[in-house]
């Protein structure tokens, strides 16, 4: 199995669930997605971002991706879109690597 690189932002927002489910949908229609009450997950060719929203006020995103270019791929991709839906919240997404 290639090693997997990951990297995580928790994102502090009222609309947690919202945004979760509008991400989804939003790349279902190209990709692989799927949605539930408290998770989610969009296969993108060169990675997987897997969302949950453990507390109300909590989105957590995880990317994974099996090199560095992915990786930062992912992440650009899923911060624009979710950008593009919380335009009036502007919640702070930061990246954080795993150690590894």
């Amino acid at each position: 199995m290639d090693p997997v690189l990951t990297a995580e932002a928790r994102v502090a927002t009222a609309l947690a669930q919202r945004y979760m489910t509008q991400l989804c949908k939003h790349f279902e229609h190209r990709l692989p997605a799927q949605c539930g009450a408290a998770e989610g997950s969009v296969e993108f060719p060169y990675g997987v971002c897997r969302m949950a929203v453990p507390e109300p006020a909590l989105l957590v995103l995880r990317a994974e991706a099996g090199d560095e270019a992915a990786l930062a791929r992912l992440e650009h991709t899923v911060v624009r879109h979710l950008e593009r839906f919380a335009f009036r919240d502007k919640p702070a997404i930061v990246w954080r690597r795993a150690a590894g």
